[in-house]
């Protein structure tokens, strides 16, 4: 087992995939030969599709679950050279429902719940940028092109570098929290041993002044990503200019806001408001 594993991590290191993929997909092969008490090498099709039943009634995720499906193809097909036995895997969905959205008041009771300046304003940038949490903790200070008023994102998802706004109150609060603050480089936001900020700690620190401000949602890095992009599209912004800033290689995957916003759906007019006799 320790031997297929060792392959596995050599085939996904020459496949180019991400620390935090190979982490995962490897994770799940030991969970698949845990449950069945023998190496994946050992297991057929059958064996494989009483595992994907147990996933699937697992309770999770439709993310979690592509995933554990994703590293069965790879095992499988790219490792052992045995893509027959997983043709049969499909691609789990996500069920449809809707997004929570923070309104702009809950945002700044939410930021003014943050008492450690770093953490106001990390998040305050999180926010103004739609940045996710990892991309946001790996910023060093050369991305931050007051010039040209963007951000380069280098440590983007799959690896796809991309540049966001640089509004003028998000760069003034950037300057006045650097003269403060200065982190050592190359950092923007650093931890309390000179690395990059670690995004768990940031979590809690979101987590406790999402408690402080008594919001009636569940508070995630995610949510104030999600928050960005419904905003933008209310204020008349273009999807597909929502879609570059987000990093999204589908614009599928940007049309979901389209469902979450309210507003945008309140303000639509009704083929009926046209009729100028009825009632």
């Amino acid at each position: 087992m320790d031997a297929l594993l060792s392959q596995m991590e050599s085939d996904l290191k020459l496949g180019g995939y991400a620390e935090r993929t190979r982490a995962a997909y490897l994770h799940a092969a030991r969970d698949l030969a845990e449950f069945h008490g023998r190496s994946p090498a050992l297991l057929g099709q059958p064996e494989l599709r009483v595992w994907v039943a147990h996933l699937a009634g697992r309770g999770l995720s439709g993310q979690r679950r592509r995933q554990h499906h994703a590293a069965l193809k790879f095992l499988y097909a790219r490792t052992l050279g045995r893509t027959e036995i997983v043709a049969f895997l499909g691609w789990p969905k996500d069920a449809e429902r809707l997004t929570p959205v923070l309104s702009r008041v809950d945002i700044e009771r939410l930021l003014r719940a943050l008492r450690v300046p770093k953490y106001r304003v990390f998040f305050t940038l999180l926010y103004a940028t739609g940045l996710r949490l990892r991309e946001a903790c790996l910023l060093e200070t050369r991305d931050i092109d007051a010039s040209r008023r963007v951000i380069h994102v280098r440590n983007a998802k799959g690896g796809r570098e991309r540049l966001v706004m640089l509004g003028r109150r998000l760069l003034a609060i950037l300057r006045n929290y650097w003269r403060f603050e200065r982190p050592p480089a190359p950092w923007l936001f650093a931890s309390s041993k000179g690395t990059a900020l670690n995004a768990e700690v940031a979590r809690s620190a979101l987590k406790r002044a999402a408690a402080e401000a008594a919001l009636a949602v569940p508070v995630t890095p995610r949510l104030l990503r999600h928050s960005f992009a419904t905003h933008l599209l209310e204020e008349g912004t273009d999807i597909r200019v929502i879609q570059v800033l987000l990093g999204h290689r589908s614009i599928r995957t940007t049309a979901r806001y389209t469902h979450v916003s309210a507003d945008l759906i309140a303000g639509t007019k009704s083929p009926i408001d046209q009729l100028d006799n009825w009632p």
